[in-house]
This record gives C-alpha cells, sequence and structure tokens, in this order.
C-alpha cells in the first residue's frame, strides 16, 4: 500500500484488447503471491496491460471521489497520506503497480504490440494525471491542509511540501483557461516523447553492417569479431554483423584499420534520426523544446530551465552555467592540447597531409595509448569476466556496507538473460531484491540505467516495504568460444548503475515518493559516480580481476598502467560532457519560440566547448534521449555536478581507506538511505562536514587549478 499522494497521483508511466477468458484473472487484479511480491512476469500477457490500466484509472477516480467527499477537515492524515482500507490492502495502488512493470518493459523488453499499445494509451493516462492534478476540490484540500497543519516531522513536512508545490507546478493555480491550455501542451509533450524515443531505437536497429570478406575485419581483436559471427548467425546472415549498440560499435571504432567502414559506421549513429523517413525526429524535438517552453511560461516561468531548476541543487540558470564555464575554463587547454597529440599521431602514421576526422579520433587515440601506456581494452578484458565482475561488485558492496547477495531461481524474471537475487543486510535480514539484465537484446534500448519495480515505504502498521530494484545494462555478450569478457568500462558502467540501486536498496523512509532515488536530480548521480572510483583502486581489483583460462590475477604492472593511463583524455572527455550540457541549456533557456533548424543551432550552442572540426551533417539532439524523453530537460549538467560531489566524497574514503566501513556506514546513514527527505545539501555536509569543492575533481583528473576569474 502506497501510502502518500504524491505517489499515487503524480507520477505515471505510459500502455489490446481485453481477451481475458473467464477462468483466467489478470495477475495485476490480485496478490501475486511470489517470492517477496516480485512481479510474476510469466503470468502477464500483453493484453493484461490495458485492462489493468483502465481499471487503476477507474479506482484512482475513486478514491479521489472519497477524499473529496470527506465531511472532516481536512487533516495531513485523511489527505495526504490516506488509507482506506473497505477494499483491502493494495487496492488502489493497481495503476502505480502496472504502470511500473509497463514502462520497463517498453525499455527493456518491447514488441511492436508493446509499442503500439503505448503509443495508444499515453493520451488516456497523461489526460488523467492531469485530470488528477487540476482537480480543483482535491487541491483545495491539499491547500487547506498546508496552510493548516499540526506540527510536522521533517520528512511529513517535506512530503506536505512537495505535493503542494508538486499541483501548483502542475497548472492547480491557473484559471480554467489557462488549465485547459495545460493539458494540451503535456498530452501532446508526453506523447512527442514516447514517439522520439520508439523512432530512435527502431532507426538504431534498422542499421547493421554485413562483412562478409574477413580481410576487412583487420585490426579487429578475437572478441570483437566472435561477438559479430554470432550477431551474424542469430540474425541468419552469412559472415560477421556489426550493429550501433556499444559493445559492437566502440570496438570496431577504436582497432577497425579500415577507415571508410569507420566512416560508414560513424555516420550511421550520428545522424540517427535525421534521415528521410518515418523515424525523422527533428521537428519532434523543435515540437518538443516548444511545448516545454510553453508550459514553464503557463506556469509563471520565464524559461522551461527555471521551472526546472527551481528543485535542483544549482538553483538557477547562473549557477549552471557557472560550472559549465569553470569546467571549459579548467580543462579546455588540456583537452586542446590531448586532441593535438592524437592529431600528431595520425600524422606520424599516415604523413602530413592526414586530416584527423571524428572516426580516425577512437583509433588514433587507441595508438597513442599503446604507445604511452602499453595498454588498452582488450588487454584487460581476460580478467573482467562478467561472473567474476559480479562477484567483486558484490563483494565490493559487502566489504563496504556487510550486505550479501544470493541468487533466487524462484524469482521470475523477464528475459532468460535477467538474473535476480535476494539482498540480505549485514544483520542477515532481507533487504531487496535485486534484478541484473547484462547484454544488448533486440527489444531493447540502449545505454544503462536503474529502474525500480516496487520502490521503499513503511506502512501504517510499521512494516518496512522493501525495494525491487533491477539493472539494465546493455555489456559484451558470451559467444560459443568465450565467456561475457567485459571491458575496464563496461566494468565502470556495472559500478555506475550498481550505485544507483544501493540508493533504492538501502532506502528507509516512511513514504515512497521520498525514498530511494527520488531525490533532485543534480544529486541522484552521486551514489551512482561515486561507485566508479573504485574501478581502478588496486585494492579492489585485487578481489575479482583473476584471468578466466588461468586464475593468475591482473599483474601489479598492468594495474599501474591503468592507475597512470586513467586520466588519458579525461579533459577531452569533460568538453563533451560539458558540451551536452551547454546544448541542453541552449534548447531550454529560450523565451522565444525556438524556430532554428536544429543542426546548425546545435553546432553554434556548444561551439565554446568543441575542440575539434564539428561536421555538417551529424546531430546530437536527434537522439539525445536525455533530454529530449529521459527526464533530463535542463539537466544534463547534473553528470558535472555529481563528479564534483563524488570525487570530493570519494576523497574522506582515500583519506580513511577506500573500504573504511565506518566512512562506509555514514555516506550509507546520511545519503544512500535518507532518499528525498531533506535538502541534499544538508545530507551532503552531514557525511562530509563542509560543501564541496571543485579541488578534488582537478586532482582527480591531473588539472592544475588555473587562476580565478
Amino acid at each position: 500500500m502506497h501510502t502518500d499522494i504524491s505517489h499515487r497521483f503524480l507520477g505515471f508511466s505510459m500502455l489490446e484488447n481485453n481477451t481475458n477468458t473467464p477462468e483466467r484473472k489478470n495477475p495485476f487484479f490480485e496478490p501475486y503471491n511470489t517470492p517477496h511480491d516480485t512481479v510474476p512476469f510469466n503470468r502477464i500477457k500483453t493484453s493484461d496491460y490495458e485492462e489493468a490500466f483502465m481499471e487503476g484509472i477507474r479506482r484512482d477516480d475513486e478514491a479521489i471521489e472519497k477524499l473529496v467527499n470527506d465531511p472532516e477537515p481536512p487533516t495531513f492524515e485523511n489527505t495526504i497520506v490516506r488509507v482506506d482500507n473497505e477494499n483491502g490492502e493494495g487496492y488502489y495502488d493497481l495503476l502505480s503497480r502496472v504502470s511500473t512493470v509497463f514502462s520497463c518493459m517498453l525499455s527493456a523488453e518491447t514488441c511492436d504490440e508493446l509499442d503500439q499499445l503505448a503509443q495508444k494509451l499515453s493520451p488516456i493516462l497523461t489526460k488523467h494525471a492531469n485530470d488528477v492534478k487540476l482537480n480543483r476540490r482535491l487541491f483545495e484540500r491539499i491547500k487547506h491542509v498546508y496552510e493548516h497543519h499540526r506540527e510536522l516531522t521533517a520528512e511529513e513536512q517535506m512530503l506536505l511540501d512537495n505535493c503542494y508545490d508538486g499541483f501548483v507546478r502542475s497548472g492547480a493555480l491557473l484559471d480554467d483557461e489557462g488549465k485547459e491550455r495545460l493539458r494540451k501542451l503535456t498530452e501532446e509533450a508526453g506523447m512527442l516523447s514516447l514517439q522520439f524515443s520508439q523512432n530512435l531505437l527502431k532507426e538504431n536497429k534498422a542499421f547493421t553492417l554485413n562483412i562478409t570478406d574477413e580481410a576487412q575485419l583487420d585490426g579487429l581483436p578475437e572478441t570483437a569479431r566472435e561477438a559479430a559471427a554470432l550477431a551474424a548467425k542469430e540474425a541468419d546472415k552469412k559472415g560477421w554483423l556489426f550493429t550501433l549498440d556499444y559493445p559492437s560499435f566502440s570496438p570496431f571504432m577504436t582497432y577497425s584499420t579500415q577507415r571508410e567502414l569507420r566512416k560508414q559506421l560513424y555516420m550511421a549513429r550520428n545522424t540517427e534520426g535525421t534521415h528521410d523517413n518515418s523515424e525523422n525526429n527533428l521537428e519532434i524535438c523543435k515540437r518538443l523544446v516548444n511545448l516545454r517552453r510553453e508550459i514553464a511560461q503557463l506556469l509563471g516561468y520565464e524559461t522551461f530551465a527555471d521551472y526546472v531548476l527551481v528543485h535542483r541543487m544549482a538553483s538557477n540558470v547562473g549557477n549552471v552555467y557557472k560550472l559549465l564555464d569553470d569546467l571549459i575554463d579548467a580543462y579546455k587547454p588540456t583537452a586542446i592540447e590531448e586532441v593535438k597529440a592524437i592529431e600528431r599521431e595520425a600524422k606520424d602514421a599516415e604523413g602530413e597531409g592526414f586530416e584527423l576526422m571524428p572516426w580516425d579520433f577512437g583509433y588514433y587515440s587507441h595508438k597513442l595509448q599503446m604507445r604511452e601506456f602499453n595498454l588498452d581494452a582488450e588487454m584487460l578484458r581476460p580478467y573482467f569476466e562478467l561472473s567474476k565482475v559480479i562477484e567483486g561488485v558484490f563483494g565490493l558492496a559487502t566489504r563496504l556496507y556487510g550486505i550479501t547477495f544470493k541468487e533466487n531461481k524462484d524469482i521470475q524474471v523477464y528475459h532468460p538473460d535477467v538474473k535476480a537475487y535476494e539482498v540480505f543486510d549485514k544483520d542477515g535480514s532481507y533487504l531487496a531484491v535485486f534484478y541484473a539484465d547484462f547484454h544488448p537484446r533486440k527489444g531493447k534500448q540502449g545505454g544503462a540505467w536503474m529502474t525500480e519495480f516496487q520502490g521503499q515505504w513503511i506502512d501504517r502498521k510499521g512494516v518496512n516495504v522493501r525495494p525491487h530494484v533491477s539493472v539494465v545494462m546493455n555489456l559484451t555478450k558470451p559467444t560459443d568460444e568465450k565467456p561475457a569478457l567485459l571491458t575496464l568500462g563496461e566494468v565502470e558502467t556495472f559500478l555506475h548503475e550498481f550505485g544507483h540501486s544501493l540508493h533504492g536498496m538501502f532506502a528507509n523512509t516512511r513514504f515512497e515518493s521520498l525514498s530511494g532515488t527520488n531525490v533532485w536530480w543534480d544529486f541522484v548521480e552521486l551514489p551512482s559516480q561515486f561507485m566508479e572510483n573504485y574501478a581502478v583502486e588496486k585494492e579492489f581489483l585485487r578481489t575479482f580481476a583473476f584471468h578466466y583460462e588461468t586464475g593468475e590475477p591482473m599483474p601489479d604492472e598492468l594495474i599501474e598502467r591503468i592507475v597512470k593511463s586513467r586520466n588519458f583524455m579525461a579533459a577531452y572527455a569533460c568538453m563533451r560532457q560539458v558540451s551536452f550540457g551547454l546544448l541542453d541549456m541552449a534548447y531550454y533557456t529560450k523565451k522565444d519560440e525556438f524556430k532554428d533548424d536544429i543542426i546548425p543551432f546545435e553546432k553554434q550552442a556548444w561551439a565554446k566547448a568543441q575542440v575539434m572540426k564539428q561536421l555538417p551533417d551529424t546531430c546530437m539532439t536527434t537522439q539525445f534521449s536525455h533530454i529530449m524523453a529521459g527526464g533530463y530537460a535542463a539537466g544534463y549538467y547534473s553528470y558535472k555536478w555529481a563528479e564534483v560531489l563524488d570525487a570530493d566524497a570519494f576523497s574522506v574514503f582515500k583519506h580513511n581507506g577506500i573500504f573504511d566501513q565506518k566512512t562506509a556506514q555514514s555516506f550509507r546513514d546520511n545519503i544512500l538511505s535518507k532518499g528525498g527527505t531533506e535538502h541534499p545539501m544538508e545530507l551532503y555536509k552531514r557525511f562530509r562536514g563542509q560543501e564541496p569543492s571543485i579541488n578534488a575533481l582537478l586532482e582527480r583528473n591531473g588539472i592544475k587549478k588555473q587562476t580565478n576569474k
């Protein structure tokens, strides 16, 4: 039973005809009766979703009717954390239950049927969310509680503030005309962001590079060849098949000697969503930018960024630009030198007349890395066998926090690739369910993310309902010849998402809408990026990095090379992220209608962070899910903001010992368990004893501090 109105009525995801026979019950309508009430994936049919969504909406409407017609004066208890027992526990949680499963499946295991369903039901769900947020009588009750309430705990106060503010930011104070306008804008924005994601996935999966001449595999390591042979076999094609999924794309760009093929692959990836076909995202992006601006202005803000940043640690546009500009000042001179070194590497190999292009960058930077550090991703792969990496990551959580993981095959999963674990706290009590979904496949979005099938909350009887968290990645697959052998970058990705999952699993708050990762957006990346620091720590690597054939530990001198090369191209990578932050801000600080052509606008928007010549036809915007469909609009800077925090936080561990349990306990108690119950800076200061500074990040990246400007 979700106990708070913010969770119940303010945050829904997205949605065939009811073909249920009388003998069969829709699994969403009854208790799951599974281990820890985990989702019974094997019992769910596509046709169950729509029925459950529609019934969930009906129950929501019923619950709201009861609430607004309650003759008792509004109180915190009967309005904000209302409990209704007459229909049994969980009766009114149906919508949240089905939404969670459906939205997870749309990202991790979709198909045409689900996509069509999502299109059909997106406007219905947006309308329902608007009906709730714009319900005048409901808001009047919430407003009354907001203005006249008993003394509340800090957590209760945060919930009430969020609830009131959530309604206001969703248009509750608008007149009827304004509310109607807002409905139309949000419904259209909901549909378009869904369309954006679906177009991008189709475009990504539509491209393949099928090589039948073995000579064209020149330079590629064995792992990439085997993976491509497996992909071809799975697609019923001859030879070797390369795709735009990262485990396929990245090795090709790094190792292939075939410049024309690198170019082909690069251009396919960097023009997604711009082609003259039904998957074109250019106009969708334009419209989304304008819709969000209009929504913000209707609600009394000058720009969408102003609207968003009220609830961020950065707090305003000026502070975001200050962070991005400070990073440009600190890192750009080094980034320019890094690019020059790669240009020099290419010219030494190809002759003075050679012009370095973006599809050459990965190839020659790898050559330079080999020359300077004698290190590349393939050398490390044999030491990063997936099952050992899992042991290492779980073992790290055990050393820091005392928690343990045990695979439970009785917990159902949505695809054979997925593993489900029970997680136990250091006292042996049950803590959470953890799902891990490691490899790319046809119905799965690219990238990596953490999500939840169930959040955490404490019910009115004092029962602490524990979370079911899931990490979804696209790591290198096993082949017929070899197990899944990861790159160091993939190990970092795993650690990153695992950091998010710890934030979810350690949640320990009363209300679900304030628990776990329900924190301000520029704070949410701290727990994840913090974990990445361990990837290059010798003491950590010693625990799991063993050669998959010989069992030998990774040699000391190889670890030394990893540590030495850690900052290889760090400034370039920083500028790349800063450029994405600038692009994001350029769109969402617009005060007037956005009419520009996307591609030239993009080139201009991030120009001051660019350290290489830009190509005229490439486009990031049309595939930039984070800011178009993923919730990071006017928030992409958060990655760099959190990086300042994670470097600063990890410096405490470096000082006290990277496995120091006392420091880890403080990190757990003050940050990981607290969710969004307090202002994030207060939580951070409680752990750190002071506000963060950029110094730890500059030191980690080997960047000399510039004179203050």
